[in-house]
């Protein structure tokens, strides 16, 4: 049987959980699966959320809208943008991974650049929609060669996936406006973003003002629902939201509308919004704690937050993937995450710090 081959690979980070599981089965241990990107601080509380929604309804057992529900997309719209964009700009995806494919299906440039240390499905995605890609070692690059990058798009991702730094938002800002006046085009993609934050964040109504930016948002991160496989698209052109609505329709046929249904429970209602509140702040405090512990026992690696600042959900430690090991907990190589220097990167190790702090300093007090 032929085949096409794109040259992309299994996720390593998949991979490595099912070693660990394997590793656990076989000595009986038990391990602290850090090597994925979960929020395991606490399960976001939808006991009072279910009993709103009616499964024989027609909005449950019907095929949704192929662009989302308009009540999901107007709730959106409010949290995310204060009702400042148009709810026919917001289109409902399967997850952030199935959001940034049908972009980099949909965009045309000349080539897309991702930061310097990146999440691997990036390049996975571009590998198997053949299109060309690039890595810049910081936004100060970006900001030095903004008119050389014209015809070509730019992903952001803050905070960022592995580091987890957070850079200033007004400098983000500054940033994108010279991208976009440069012809750039900017893929917005910031999922723990409103993990951090509340309807009160500004930013996605201020990245309005700019053409040339897509966002490209999720679920999973910011309200735990990873396992709901749900995110939207919003961006202002409308030669590419329509491309962008013919995939979508070929690639999903509308996606699921009980998941579409509970997001909008969780942004509309009392209940929804109470569950998502403490969801958030329970989770935030956990990573606080788990990543200050880091600090104070020098197991975090400063040199990647000289600029900025760790707030997770992941962060870099200075022990390599078989040094955790040793002590039960599951990791990634940062060499996973970059092109460059991938010998010196594999001495350190991406980790996932929204976990139960109690069982966090368990495991690590192993490497203190």
């Amino acid at each position: 049987m032929k085949i096409n081959e794109t040259g992309a690979k299994y996720s390593a980070i998949v991979g490595i959980g099912e070693k660990l599981r394997e590793m656990s089965k076989e000595s009986g241990k038990e391990y602290l699966y850090l090597n994925r990107g979960v929020n395991a601080v606490t399960n976001i509380n939808l006991s009072k959320i279910i009993p709103l929604i009616d499964f024989n309804s027609n909005d449950i057992q019907v095929y949704p809208p192929n662009n989302g529900r308009l009540g999901l997309r107007n709730a959106i719209n409010d949290f995310y943008f204060h009702s400042k964009t148009s709810s026919d700009n917001i289109f409902i995806t399967n997850g952030g991974m199935g959001g940034l494919d049908l972009i980099v299906k949909t965009l045309k440039v000349n080539k897309i650049h991702i930061s310097k240390y990146y999440w691997g499905a990036y390049t996975n995605i571009m590998k198997i929609n053949s299109t060309p890609f690039d890595s810049y070692n910081s936004f100060d690059y970006l900001d030095k060669h903004a008119e050389q990058l014209s015809g070509d798009a730019v992903i952001i991702c803050d905070p960022n996936n592995p580091v987890g730094d957070k850079h200033d938002d007004e400098e983000l800002l500054k940033l994108v406006r010279k991208l976009n006046d440069n012809n750039v085009v900017i893929i917005w993609d910031s999922p723990y973003r409103l993990l951090f934050e509340d309807k009160t964040d500004k930013m996605y109504e201020s990245l309005l003002e700019f053409n040339n930016v897509i966002i490209s948002e999720s679920f999973s991160k910011s309200i735990g629902l990873s396992g709901q496989r749900i995110g939207f698209i919003h961006t202002n052109d409308k030669e590419f939201n329509k491309e962008f609505n013919t995939n979508l329709l070929y690639s999903t046929n509308g996606i699921n509308a009980f998941a579409q249904i509970l997001v909008e429970k969780l942004l509309t209602t009392e209940e929804g919004i109470k569950a998502s509140d403490d969801f958030k702040r329970d989770t935030k405090d956990g990573i606080a704690k788990n990543i200050e512990y880091l600090e104070e026992n020098n197991l975090l690696a400063k040199e990647f937050y000289s600029d900025s600042k760790p707030i997770g959900i992941f962060v870099i430690v200075n022990k390599s993937f078989d040094q955790l090991l040793e002590a039960n907990i599951g990791s990634v190589a940062l060499s996973f995450f970059t092109q460059t220097n991938k010998e010196e990167a594999a001495k350190f190790a991406r980790i996932c710090v929204s976990v139960e702090h109690n069982k966090f300093k368990d495991f690590f007090s192993r490497l203190v």
